[in-house]
């Protein structure tokens, strides 16, 4: 008869039963995130000055780019295009593309895309507002607050459209397709109030 010694407790293989059990844990990692490229003309600084009574108009455009680096490993790329015009005069212009590496863990295949087409920018939206705030901050204006977005509502237009075969696009094309059109509006804080308009922007993959 073997030594009791050299049998597992009770509890150890409890243990090991509960671990072999339970699934592996879904998980979108954040390898990095950066500043890819940015911009920012003031073309009428330092003597412009806005027309009397004329509020700013502001534009926001925004896409989501996706690149694979390897099977579960992608870059996700925040692209902003902000400017504000008085009378279509421009008084500043701020480009970004803020991007972020992920990695995809026990993530089935078939959820890559909405995951990083939706959780993936939710996750980076935050830092690439402060730092449009901020740029248009530090360029003499008061700094402008993006609202925020709703990745899953760009997302649930853009395979709406990708269905409907808009642009020529195939709903089941994984490369490249364009997933909705986001409706962003800004606000300037503290005055002077400002118009906002909505502009069209796509999720790319």
């Amino acid at each position: 008869m073997a030594d009791d010694d050299t049998l597992p407790s009770a509890d150890e293989l409890l243990g090991d039963t509960a671990e072999a059990a339970a699934p592996a844990r879904p998980q979108l990692q954040v390898v990095s995130q950066f500043i890819r490229d940015m911009s920012f003309e003031n073309p009428a600084a330092p003597d412009f000055r806005p027309p009397d009574g004329v509020n700013p108009d502001i534009r926001v455009e925004v896409n989501v780019n996706v690149a694979a680096k390897d099977e579960n490993t992608h870059q996700v790329a925040l692209d902003f295009k902000v400017q504000m015009l008085f009378e279509e005069t421009p008084a500043f212009i701020c480009e970004l593309s803020y991007c972020g590496v992920f990695r995809l863990h026990n993530i089935p295949e078939n959820d890559h895309r909405p995951v990083l087409l939706i959780e993936a920018p939710r996750q980076l939206f935050p830092f690439a507002r402060r730092i449009l705030a901020d740029t248009t901050r530090d360029g003499g204006y008061p700094p402008l607050f993006l609202d925020p977005i709703d990745f899953l509502e760009l997302y649930r237009r853009g395979q709406a459209a990708a269905a409907d075969g808009a642009g020529g696009e195939n709903a089941e094309d994984a490369a490249s397709g364009e997933n909705g059109v986001a409706e962003v509006e800004a606000a300037e804080d503290p005055k002077p109030k400002s118009k906002r308009k909505k502009k069209s922007g796509k999720s790319t993959d």
